[in-house]
C-alpha cells in the first residue's frame, strides 16, 4: 500500500495547516519487499482537482452557450423556411460550417459538400428544418443531361440532402452497386441517386428521385435560382 504526499501549492493557509495537521502521522516513505526505501506518491488534491472542477464546469458553459446560440439560429424568423431565390449556400458541417461556399470550394468530381441556404439579407440560415439540408457537388458539365444542366452553375448541381424512400438522410458517396459512376447513397436502405441525371434513382427502394434546388451564382458565390423542383422527404407518391 502506497502513502501519499499531498500537493498543498493551491490550498489556503488555512487549509495548509489543517491539512498538515491531518497528515502529521502519515509516513511520506514506503518500504518494499527488499528493505529499499520507496519514494513518496504525489497526489495532486489541491491544484488538480480544483483545476478539474474548472475545467469541467467552463467547459459545461461553453456547451450551454453553443446550445443555446444553436438554438437561437434555429428559432430566428426565416429559418425553418425553404430555400427562396437569391438565397446563399453555406456549409453545413465541419470546420467551415456557416461560411458561404464558393464554386472554387468544390473538388470536381465530388465528395459533395452539406450545404444550408442562408438568407442574404438576414444572414439566417435555414437550418431550422432537417428538409432545407442539401447536396452541392461539382460535375464535369460534359457528364451530366440537359436536365440536369439546366439547374445546374459551372457543372454544379444542388439536391436535398433528405432520401426519398424513409426520410433519412442521404451521407454516402460512393461507386454505384451497378456502374462505375459515384453516386449519392442513403445507408438506412441502399437506395443510390445519379446526380448527373437529376439524381434518379439508380438502385434500391427510393420511389423517387431526390429534389433538385436550382442554381446560380452572385459575386462568385453559390446561390439558389429558384424553388425546390420535385418533393422534398418522404413524401407519398413518385
Amino acid at each position: 500500500m502506497r502513502n501519499i504526499v499531498h500537493d498543498l501549492s493551491c490550498l489556503t493557509p488555512e487549509e495548509r495547516r489543517a491539512r498538515a495537521t491531518a497528515d502529521s502521522d502519515e509516513h511520506r516513505i514506503t518500504v518494499d519487499a527488499a528493505g529499499s526505501a520507496a519514494p513518496a506518491m504525489i497526489e495532486p488534491i489541491g491544484c488538480l482537482a480544483r483545476r478539474e472542477l474548472l475545467v469541467a464546469v467552463l467547459a459545461a458553459g461553453v456547451g450551454v452557450m453553443v446550445n443555446e446560440a444553436a438554438r437561437a439560429q434555429e428559432d430566428a424568423p426565416g429559418a425553418d423556411e425553404r430555400p427562396r431565390k437569391a438565397d446563399l449556400l453555406v456549409f453545413a458541417q465541419g470546420e467551415r460550417a456557416g461560411e458561404v461556399i464558393k464554386p472554387e470550394d468544390l473538388p470536381l468530381g465530388g465528395p459533395p459538400a452539406h450545404a444550408w441556404p442562408m438568407d442574404p439579407a438576414t444572414r439566417v440560415v435555414r437550418s431550422g428544418s432537417r428538409l432545407n439540408e442539401l447536396l452541392v457537388v461539382r460535375l464535369d458539365p460534359a457528364e451530366i443531361d440537359d436536365e440536369t444542366r439546366s439547374r445546374a452553375v459551372d457543372g454544379i448541381v444542388a439536391y436535398s440532402a433528405i432520401c426519398s424512400h424513409a426520410g433519412c438522410p442521404v451521407t454516402a458517396w460512393v461507386k454505384a452497386f451497378d456502374g462505375d459512376k459515384t453516386v449519392f447513397k442513403c445507408v438506412c436502405h441502399n437506395s443510390e441517386y445519379d446526380p448527373r441525371q437529376s439524381a434518379q434513382v439508380v438502385f434500391g427502394p427510393a420511389p423517387r428521385r431526390l429534389a433538385a434546388l436550382p442554381l446560380t451564382t452572385v459575386d462568385r458565390s453559390i446561390a439558389v435560382a429558384a424553388t425546390f423542383v420535385g418533393k422534398v422527404g418522404a413524401q407519398q407518391g413518385g
